[in-house]
């Protein structure tokens, strides 16, 4: 499978954690990949399933569309590195200071940046970018107005200046790194400025090192960009984005080297992928989680039903579903939420353990359903929503079928077109769901987009990340803290997220969800890697895509 869906990002290995002053980079090392400069040419090939055709929209602001536009085209202020600690590298912003109280930041505008159709860029455009999201909420994916406590941005001459109710550290992630910056003297007009929400942007406007030359429902061609602000980049004359409905058939494109960059599950990967080439390589690092998603609306009497969802809690073998669903490669989640290895010092076992979710209790989980009134003779009967081609989600469903069938759960599965399912997903039209967000340096980026009540919307209505429809005033505190906390005060406060998670139940990890990364050497290079980190690596996450595309060169090219 690939994510799609609200992609975080990465960064180009800097080495100054999150809310550091940031100094302009040496153009050749800007984005932490390749060093030196090189020769223009070359083509990469990406095979990453999104489970639908193209619908030619680039809109930065639609989640259902993002993935495609965001770093590709649009960029941030600034980029930061999930896979380095939050690492950040200069982008937009060629630079950042925080006021004392870390409740104002100033952000330098980077001289010289040039809109894609020669039109100059400058503050006045990242204002009205973020001015834009406060006037439409839809556009307000982080619910920074709303909830991070922003106040106002303003620009006098090259300088921004981000004023918040209170200390707002933590919310740079969402705001310098995941919100692109869009044209005024394009989104301030006709359609754009009518209708931004919905609006396909089908020929974008953008700073980013690649520009939409074609796009077809089968394929979009990007091409470099001729007056890209980091000097020499990209390297890489085009880009080709075919559309894969399964995995199938893109893992046949990566294992034969039509494709070169992939982003999605392949079962026997060693046999299959990497025995074929010795230039076939790839590397998954864990980030996140996916999950069945409960819908708690109250319309939804039966997900909403706190011993439903803690019956279907306690009935996963969570490492059955790792090694038959997803070939080992993704470990198994567990129900704090918390991303294990990569975020241990926030993961409280022993209130795991506590609830008894640390094992399956398939007794408990019948004890439960026999309590909502279910029985052999009433069984409890559910749909979940998938996406249509994401062949290992297909086969991680089939074993949480059986489980939950073995306590009287009778499970449909129901695959989808992306779109469809987005369209379910967002506006709450169905029971439950089988999803995955993409995370943040820390577990309170994920946690915040899925449990934060402004994150969500009434049923009918687009919710920006909060699809559950989760809402808890006192849980809602425990964000809201968050920012002006210290370290040691922040993983308390992120244990005491968890602990609702293990409550409340609001939604059910299943396994932990990996950066899918397949990578081809023979011809391109600059892959990002276990060993050089500087971006994270599948082509669905942004702004990271963007991170890559402009380190990647051709070797041929440089003959």
């Amino acid at each position: 499978m690939a994510v799609g869906i609200l992609a975080a990002a990465g960064c180009g290995g800097g080495d100054k954690p999150i809310g550091s002053a940031s100094s302009n980079p040496s153009s050749s090392t800007s984005s932490g990949g390749s060093t030196g400069q090189f020769k223009k040419g070359g083509v990469v090939t990406i095979a990453n399933v999104g489970g639908q055709t193209w619908p030619c929209q680039f809109n930065p602001f639609n989640p259902s569309v993002n993935g495609v536009a965001g770093g590709f085209v649009y960029e941030p202020l600034v980029f930061v590195n999930v896979l380095k600690s939050g690492a950040t590298t200069p982008m937009l912003a060629s630079a950042f200071t925080w006021s004392p109280t870390k409740d104002s930041i100033d952000f330098t505008i980077r001289d010289g940046v040039k809109w894609s159709d020669g039109q100059p860029f400058s503050a006045d455009d990242v204002v009205y970018t973020f001015n834009l999201m406060k006037q439409q909420p839809a556009l307000d994916l982080y619910a920074l107005w709303t909830g991070a406590g922003l106040t106002s941005v303003t620009a006098a001459g090259n300088k921004v200046t981000m004023k918040f109710k209170a200390p707002a550290e933590p919310y740079f992630f969402n705001f310098a790194n995941q919100v692109n910056i869009v044209p005024k003297h394009i989104w301030s007009t006709g359609e754009a400025a009518s209708k931004p929400a919905t609006w396909a942007d089908p020929k974008p406007v953008g700073t980013g090192p690649f520009t939409v030359e074609s796009c077809s429902s089968n394929n979009i061609t990007y091409a470099a960009n001729g007056s890209y602000w980091q000097p020499g980049k990209p390297y890489l004359s085009k880009v080709q984005y075919p559309a894969y409905l399964d995995n199938n058939p893109a893992n046949l494109d990566l294992a034969s080297g039509k494709a070169q960059w992939g982003g999605q599950y392949i079962p026997n990967i060693d046999k299959f992928y990497k025995s074929k080439s010795p230039e076939n390589n790839y590397w998954f690092p864990p980030t996140a989680n996916v999950a069945l998603v409960p819908n708690l609306d109250p319309s939804h009497k039966v997900t909403s039903n706190l011993a439903v969802r803690q019956a279907i809690a306690y009935a996963l073998d969570r490492e059955q579903i790792s090694k038959i669903g997803e070939s080992g490669y993704q470990p198994a989640a567990n129900q704090t939420g918390v991303v294990t290895p990569t975020f241990d010092k926030y993961f409280d076992k022993d209130a795991l353990t506590a609830a008894g979710y640390d094992k399956p209790n398939p007794e408990k989980a019948k004890q439960l359903l026999a309590s909502a009134g279910y029985s052999s003779s009433n069984p409890l009967k559910l749909n979940v929503i998938s996406v249509t081609g994401y062949t290992d989600w297909d086969a991680s469903l089939a074993v949480v079928k059986q489980q939950l069938a073995a306590v009287g759960i009778e499970l449909t599965t129901q695959d989808l077109q992306q779109q469809s399912y987005n369209q379910k997903l967002y506006t709450g039209d169905y029971d439950l769901a089988y999803s995955s967000l993409s995370g943040g340096p820390s577990p309170y980026y994920e946690l915040r987009q899925l449990l934060y009540s402004k994150n969500t919307a009434p049923i009918g209505k687009q919710a920006n990340s909060n699809y559950s429809r989760y809402i808890n005033p006192d849980v809602d505190k425990l964000f809201d803290q968050y920012a002006s906390a210290d370290p040691d005060t922040q993983v308390k406060l992120i244990k005491q997220i968890s602990g609702y998670m293990i409550k409340d139940v609001p939604l059910i990890p299943t396994t932990e969800s990996v950066d899918w990364y397949q990578y081809n050497t023979k011809d391109i290079e600059g892959w990002p890697t276990q060993d050089n980190p500087y971006a994270q690596p599948a082509p669905y996450n942004i702004p990271d895509a963007g991170q890559v595309l402009a380190n990647l060169y051709s070797k041929s090219a440089q003959n």
